[in-house]
């Protein structure tokens, strides 16, 4: 059960306590959804999935991403789903949808604040969207942006918006939040071309500074129009810096696909897997696990998909493992690297749909 996570921190346990935890819960989905969710139960027939074979995290089978395009994929009576979330595409292209019901929906809030907690405190702190309200109007029919936008509400004392619905920077909101909050930390959340496009390379352009040295800036997503730039994530926060003064960064890799489980980047740069869910990474030509150090597709897993059979994923991402269990900064679990998408792979980050906008 989902509860005998809540017993630990995110980062806790090592590498056993943690198989045994996940492992268990993974099957114990497993089941449910194929009970529930018929293309689901033909998957597994289809590979001939065969329960007590399964000793470890990656003996549970992967669902490939791509299936959340072509089928409505779900593990709950219509009538009892409470929001759709939807990814980006391109226009004519197909979008995942992925049903979530109100259970779902509030152990994926509770999650992610769990793991944000453990970067910047518990405390909720005050909250600056770069981001427009328009992206939560349709409340039943979100996409990633507003998914993560909406799951870190109970972070927040106060969130506010400081892009106006044509995407212009709202210096009149910018104000009033810099009058209230600047001597005290703060949140900035945007997805990173948003960031770089509407927030840094406006106040460039401005004669006034503001001081958000005592800001965290998260982002994620959107790294791919910012490189086709030349713009490396160095140089990404160093300029940030210069005209912000942030020195606090959480960049974090997600998806709409697993809402909640984010793998949030620590101050040595790695992307950490929390005991929520874990990386594998599979091989090219036969899905055997490739050792630490080796690039392979990237197998996401997460104990959080209760309404839809997406706790075990194949992505269309390619990725390594750097190490377990021993990264400097006393974080336990994988921590990885997101090398991007498969050449071959049609999906588009939700960021970087939104960024192809400025081409």
């Amino acid at each position: 059960m989902i509860e005998d996570f809540y017993k630990y921190s995110p980062y806790e346990l090592d590498k056993e306590q943690k198989n045994e935890l996940l492992t268990n819960e993974l099957i114990s989905l497993t089941k449910a959804h194929a009970e529930r969710c018929e293309e689901y139960k033909n998957f597994l027939e289809t590979i001939n999935f065969d329960e007590s074979k399964v000793n470890r995290v990656e003996d549970i089978p992967f669902y490939p991403v791509r299936m959340f395009k072509e089928y409505d994929l779900l593990s709950i009576d219509r009538q009892e789903v409470f929001k759709v979330m939807t990814s980006s595409g391109t226009t004519g292209q197909r979008v995942s949808k992925i049903f979530v019901d109100k259970e779902t929906a509030m152990i994926q809030q509770k999650v992610m604040i769990k793991i944000l907690s453990d970067f910047w405190g518990k405390k909720r702190l005050p909250m600056l969207i770069v981001d427009t309200p328009a992206v939560l109007k349709d409340r039943k029919m979100f996409t990633a942006r507003g998914a993560a936008i909406l799951g870190l509400q109970v972070a927040a004392r106060e969130m506010v918006y400081v892009l106006n619905d044509d995407m212009t920077l709202n210096t009149d909101i910018l104000d009033n939040f810099f009058e209230k909050y600047q001597d005290q930390p703060f949140i900035i959340f945007g997805f990173t071309f948003m960031v770089w496009q509407h927030l840094y390379n406006n106040l460039l352009k401005l004669d006034k500074k503001y001081d958000m040295s005592k800001a965290w800036l998260m982002t994620g997503g959107g790294w791919k129009k910012l490189e086709s730039e030349k713009i490396s994530r160095e140089e990404f926060k160093e300029r940030i810096n210069q005209v912000c003064g942030i020195v606090h960064f959480l960049d974090h890799y997600g998806m709409v696909e697993q809402t909640g489980c984010i793998y949030a980047e620590c101050e040595y740069g790695h992307l950490h897997a929390s005991i929520y869910s874990d990386v594998i990474i599979r091989n090219y030509k036969d899905f055997s696990v490739c050792p630490i150090g080796t690039p392979g597709i990237i197998q996401v897993v997460s104990a959080l998909p209760h309404s839809y059979p997406g706790h075990s994923l194949l992505t269309e991402d390619e990725g390594i493992v750097l190490g377990e269990d021993d990264c400097p900064c006393g974080r336990k679990g994988k921590y990885v690297k997101i090398l991007g998408r498969m050449k071959s792979a049609e999906l588009r980050g939700c960021s970087d749909t939104y960024a192809d906008k400025f081409k």
